[in-house]
């Protein structure tokens, strides 16, 4: 099976981009990020017409996750248990499959504006409360991917300019710490595993030719429980749609699951 990511930057604007890009790639699960709409206003039933079903956690112009599924779906949350927020941040539902009950979380992490910034606190404060309840949910679930825009380059191979951009957002030592704290609770980047060429990245600037120059970050990732990794073939980024017009400054990133048990 595949499970794809893909911050859309406004669903109204791409909704277009979303089905043509289904229609190509006709993966079994996708999570959408920055959907810039409420419950109400999302697409559900053209969604349908396209073969997928949807649990959706929507805002009004900002944020706002969603999970698009082939398969049925169960047990759907919103947000970080017990961490009280009034962004449209998490969402996450059990997929059942051949193997066994998928956990799908998936989310549009903080940006965090700037170090030293209120933003910059209260990302710190959510990705502590992410991981202490991804805790309680990777121990009931052991096949669980976390997925999304996470807005953290891990290291310096996943952006453009390292030495320049050091300790600045998306590169800060404590938003890296905070990924490493996740690898260490049993998730490993899927991406990772697999030889991949250098200077990949997910996200580009609109402005000074980001994308045609590719100053990019890779801050859009797929990570999987240690149970999962065996049944990981493949994980890409999916430049294709950047290239579109008036594109995401997103690109999708695919992970190929084996159905095997």
């Amino acid at each position: 099976m595949k499970i794809a990511t893909w911050n859309v930057n406004s669903l109204t604007a791409r909704l277009q981009h979303v089905l043509d890009w289904l229609i190509a790639n006709p993966v079994d699960v996708l999570c959408l990020q920055e959907l810039k709409m409420s419950d109400d206003k999302f697409p559900l039933d053209v969604l349908k017409s396209a073969g997928y079903e949807a649990a959706v956690f929507g805002q009004k112009t900002y944020n706002g996750v969603a999970i698009l599924s082939l398969a049925p779906m169960r047990d759907v949350a919103r947000n970080i248990g017990g961490f009280t927020d009034d962004q449209s941040r998490v969402i996450a539902a059990t997929v059942e499959t051949p193997a066994g009950p998928l956990r799908i979380v998936n989310g549009y992490f903080v940006n965090g504006q700037a170090p030293g910034t209120d933003k910059f606190e209260y990302k710190m404060g959510w990705l502590r409360a992410l991981r202490e309840w991804l805790r309680a949910e990777m121990a009931a679930h052991p096949g669980l991917v976390l997925l999304g825009d996470f807005n953290i380059t891990p290291e310096d191979r996943d952006s453009f300019d390292p030495v320049g951009l050091a300790e600045t957002i998306h590169h800060t030592t404590e938003e890296r710490e905070h990924f490493k704290a996740l690898l260490q609770l049993g998730l490993v980047d899927s991406f990772r595993l697999f030889e991949q060429p250098e200077k990949s990245y997910s996200w580009w600037d609109y402005r000074m030719l980001g994308y045609q120059k590719n100053r990019g970050l890779r801050i859009d990732h797929i990570l999987v429980s240690e149970p999962l990794v065996p049944r990981a073939k493949g994980c890409i980024i999916d430049r294709v749609p950047r290239k579109w017009e008036k594109p995401s400054d997103h690109a999708p990133v695919v992970l190929d699951l084996d159905q095997g048990i």
